[in-house]
């Protein structure tokens, strides 16, 4: 079936002023104005109201943070203390507590224009051991994109790093079971839905071992890479305590050096780790609203760029962000990044370019990430409908000046996963009093 998506409000993407055609689950091609499209449709909608974007591509999340957002334990704490606190509380995930969290959490994303999610599971108490299948089973109903970061800790309190034991495995248990998920279903077919990273947590909770084991892995399967690195000072103190040198140093070290990884955070990099880090081809996933909560820092992202590391935007987990909403997070970038790097060296179009086109290389992925024939029709459209935006002059910069929240629609290879601001197929009531009944255990 061809659908023409007809003359949109406003669309970013250059020669589409009278809208796209969708064929399949791929854009076929773009309308440029005073035009109509060159073969048949079989089917035209309206988007005269809509404003069209790319479908945003969050590179960094903790589904399973959904259930303890707000959490009066841990409020007001800079990262380590916060940690310390949550670990415990966390390790009462079950299976039936972490499906909901994910649910949760991927409608969420789908509902704030986001069309591919990365997260990054790294906590395993016992009976959770088949977290990342909980992952692509929901993915797959919800018709969202994945990449299930099948993420691990092995370095606890008694040895000397922050989790306790419940919440970690050991070395030969986590790389097995990054084997058989990666055997399972990574798929790395253009177009694919669901892909396999292996995501050891941080410096501060695993090994140099584990590192090194999963980078030979990633290389057997042909999975992405992901980690925390120089999120906090403490980091890097924990870091030259425990390894003798820096984080990026580390990263080196266990063979991580490469453009298969893609880091979350990077704040605390230096101009020089920055040029190493575009060197060799390393995304970073800037996280703005969590770095904002933790009181982290500010992400180099002037500085990556010109060395040409992909950047791209996650939310980061619920319990640091609160939110799973990644427009508003394209926001946040904005005024993060404009207080500390001034006004005229960020604009809208940049955030906009970090949550698609940066997210999408960060994930390794050409087939994502913009509006443009041939490439995944994974799409967003707003609406300028609300009062914030009576007044706005410019419909796509008004998404992000004047804080756009959740898109009107949302298509996924095709297929309007998100119609009128609703997730299709399933009920939101429903669904927030079984997450926030559950969520009630882990006060």
């Amino acid at each position: 079936m061809r659908l023409w998506l007809k003359d949109p409000l406003a669309i970013l993407a250059d020669g589409a002023e009278r809208g796209i055609v969708v064929e399949g689950s791929r854009i076929a091609e773009l309308v440029p104005a005073g035009r109509e499209p060159t073969a048949p449709v079989d089917g035209v909608f309206d988007a005269s109201r809509h404003v069209v974007l790319p479908g945003l591509v969050n590179t960094h999340h903790h589904f399973y943070q959904t259930l303890t957002r707000a959490h009066p334990d841990a409020c007001d704490m800079p990262l380590f203390p916060w940690l310390k606190t949550l670990y415990p509380i966390w390790s009462r995930l079950d299976p039936e507590s972490f499906r909901l969290s994910v649910r949760l959490a991927l409608v969420e994303l789908l509902m704030s224009g986001c069309t591919t999610a990365a997260d990054h599971h790294y906590v395993f108490p016992k009976g959770l051991e088949r977290a990342v299948d909980i992952e692509v089973e929901e993915a797959r109903a919800l018709g969202i994109r994945m990449t299930v970061s099948r993420g691990s800790m092995n370095l606890s309190q008694k040895d000397g790093g922050l989790p306790p034991d419940s919440v970690v495995q050991d070395e030969d248990t986590i790389l097995a079971d990054c084997e058989r998920v990666a055997g399972a279903y990574h798929d790395t077919r253009p177009g694919a839905m669901i892909r396999i990273a292996f995501s050891p947590c941080s410096p501060f909770s695993v090994t140099k071992s584990l590192m090194q084991r999963t980078a030979e892995l990633a290389g057997r399967f042909d999975c992405r890479l992901h980690t925390h690195l120089a999120e906090t000072q403490d980091e890097d103190r924990f870091c030259e305590q425990v390894y003798g040198c820096r984080p990026i140093e580390l990263l080196d070290e266990v063979g991580w050096m490469s453009p298969r990884t893609w880091l979350a955070h990077g704040i605390h990099f230096s101009a020089d780790d920055c040029t190493t880090l575009g060197r060799h081809g390393v995304g970073v996933c800037h996280c703005p609203t969590s770095n904002a909560v933790l009181a982290s820092g500010f992400c180099r992202t002037g500085l990556l760029e010109e060395a040409g590391a992909p950047v791209g935007l996650g939310v980061d987990g619920s319990a640091s962000n609160d939110s799973s909403n990644l427009m508003e997070g394209v926001r946040h970038a904005l005024m993060i990044n404009r207080l500390s790097r001034g006004a005229e060296a960020v604009s809208w179009r940049d955030c906009l370019r970090w949550a698609t086109e940066g997210s999408a290389r960060c994930l390794g992925r050409d087939d994502i990430g913009a509006v443009r024939a041939g490439l995944e029709a994974d799409l967003a459209l707003f609406t300028l409908d609300e009062l914030r935006f009576s007044g706005a002059h410019h419909p796509i910069a008004a998404l992000v000046h004047c804080g756009a929240h959740r898109a009107d629609r949302v298509m996924v290879a095709g297929q309007w996963r998100v119609e009128d601001g609703l997730p299709v197929g399933l009920d939101l009531g429903v669904l927030r009093q079984a997450h926030g009944k559950i969520a009630s255990r882990f006060l």
